[in-house]
């Protein structure tokens, strides 16, 4: 994720992710990724609460490289309840 994204589109891939296997895992860095994560998973549970699949989200911290830095992200776990 990041600032930028968008958060529909985001959804329905995201929505998409979890029909097929189950669960997904998204990773923003930044307050305006952690945004638009956020409003990403908010979209996908409308997304597929029609197929009767009612989502939870388990934050957590994620340490990852960019451009040879070590960043701290935000891991957000997203499955069925």
């Amino acid at each position: 994720m990041s600032a930028q994204s968008k958060p529909k589109s985001v959804a329905g891939a995201l929505a998409a992710v979890l029909r097929e296997k189950g669960s997904a895992e998204m990773q923003a860095v930044g307050a305006g990724a952690v945004n638009q994560a956020i409003k990403a998973i908010a979209i996908a549970r409308g997304f597929v609460a029609p197929n009767g699949i009612d989502l939870i989200v388990i934050p957590a911290f994620s340490e990852i490289e960019i451009d040879g830095e070590e960043r701290t992200a935000i891991k957000f776990i997203v499955e069925p309840r």
